[in-house]
């Protein structure tokens, strides 16, 4: 396969492990992030080639900038991975506009975004495949979690209604939703765990562990392998696949 994938959030965590595991399935991958040093650490563990554009999708610019480089340079997307993405906690009466705002510009509208610019390309030549990183907090709400749980159930939003109009084009849109994996963006929440309750970090990170059933936090890898299956299926589409440990039964 020497199809062209675009990955976002491609420098650390859940989207350098997709990027790496498309990257070993013969894709040529398109790395997307903020970060140039590290999208460089992900294009070297990256077998197959790589290109590597340093861009913030919450820049309404940023979109159809890394997309025309991408076609410039190699040719049209036909693999999205739409991983870039952040969480926050707090009261609800604590949440500002300006909190509520960055949660949904980045988990909600930048893939709206990249799967608009994506989608045309895709319908003409009748092939595409759109994962969306959502997240457990798409499927169940949680205390302290609004303005997350709320991005993250309209991006499950977005993935159903897309898929439910480009299911006879060839095209298919699909979610994976993990728990508690072990990154950095969980990392920031053991963090603010211990900030706010005084636990040490170590029992902050056996707190979130014990909330999944198998007892340990998810590996990205596990993440990047539920893509990948979304990716080689013509089959699947429309459907939010969690990886959590068994936490959300579905």
């Amino acid at each position: 396969m020497n199809r062209i994938a675009l990955v976002t959030g491609a420098g650390s965590g859940i989207g350098r492990a997709a990027a790496i595991r498309l990257s070993q399935a013969g894709l040529r991958v398109v790395l997307v992030a903020r970060g140039a040093d590290a999208l460089a650490a992900t294009a070297e563990a990256c077998p197959r080639p790589t290109l590597a554009i340093p861009a913030d999708v919450t820049d309404p610019s940023a979109v159809d900038r890394l997309f025309g480089q991408a076609e410039h340079d190699w040719g049209p997307v036909e693999i999205l991975i739409a991983s870039a993405g952040a969480g926050y906690s707090a009261r609800i009466e604590q949440t500002s506009d300006a909190d509520w705002h960055r949660m949904l510009d980045l988990n909600l509208t930048a893939p709206f975004r990249c799967l608009r610019r994506a989608v045309p390309g895709m319908r003409a030549r009748g092939y595409g495949r759109v994962v969306v990183i959502a997240s457990t907090a798409s499927r169940v709400g949680e205390p302290y979690l609004a303005a997350y749980a709320a991005s993250k159930h309209g991006v499950l939003g977005l993935v159903r209604a897309a898929s439910a109009e480009l299911a006879s084009t060839g095209v298919t849109v699909n979610a994976v939703c993990p728990g508690f994996v072990n990154t950095p963006m969980t990392a920031t929440t053991i963090g603010n765990i211990v900030a706010k309750t005084g636990r040490t970090t170590g029992q902050a990170r056996s707190a979130l562990e014990a909330r999944q059933p198998i007892g340990r936090l998810i590996r990205p890898e596990e993440v990047a392998d539920a893509v990948w299956f979304c990716v080689a299926s013509e089959a699947i589409t429309g459907q939010a696949i969690n990886v959590d440990g068994g936490t959300v039964q579905s």
